[in-house]
């Protein structure tokens, strides 16, 4: 950081506040204190007839692999808010959220992954531009030496366990993101 987003001093640096045990970035102009937390991400597992929606990845990272439609949550909006969305602005899919599906930590980067069982309302996927390929697949036609980040393979293995469950609630945690 270099400057106090709440008075314009340059003054910023890394210390930890009274009660705290964390670096952060404080301001002793205006004692502001930054917090930087994990990013969200959210997403979901979108299934049409016992097959399960993938989207080719059209942008880095991972560029030409296969993912599930999920990105970081925004602000003012609920993680199933941002699950549709998402969902819809990289496949193009209308889907309605089942139920929470798996929590995935990634803490090395900072990011947790919250994906929802989602049914597909029509399979029609105009998707947008951060997706090349859309791709409906049973658990043996998913291509899984193309998949782009562990988080989903993690997710779409756990789907595949038993795929009938897809309108049972089925909740995943994993704190560090290994099996």
């Amino acid at each position: 950081m270099n400057f106090c987003s709440d008075c314009g001093s340059d003054r910023i640096a890394q210390g930890t506040p009274a009660n705290d045990n964390r670096l952060r970035w404080i301001c002793p102009a205006c004692d502001r204190i930054f917090y930087d937390n994990p990013n969200m991400i959210v997403g979901t597992i979108p299934v049409w007839e016992g097959k399960v929606l993938l989207c080719r990845r059209a942008i880095e990272p991972r560029l030409g692999l296969w993912t599930l439609p999920a990105g970081f949550l925004e602000n003012d909006e609920s993680v199933e808010q941002g699950a549709v969305r998402e969902t819809y602005e990289e496949s193009g899919a209308k889907v309605k959220l089942v139920a929470l599906h798996t929590l995935f930590n990634v803490p090395q980067v900072n990011q947790v992954y919250m994906l929802f069982l989602a049914e597909i309302a029509v399979p029609e996927f105009p998707f947008g531009p951060e997706t090349s390929e859309i791709l409906l697949a049973t658990p043996a036609e998913i291509p899984w030496d193309e998949i782009a980040f562990q988080s989903v393979r993690f997710a779409l293995e756990r789907w595949c366990e038993d795929p009938g469950t897809a309108h049972l609630p089925h909740l995943t945690t994993h704190p560090d993101g290994r099996k």
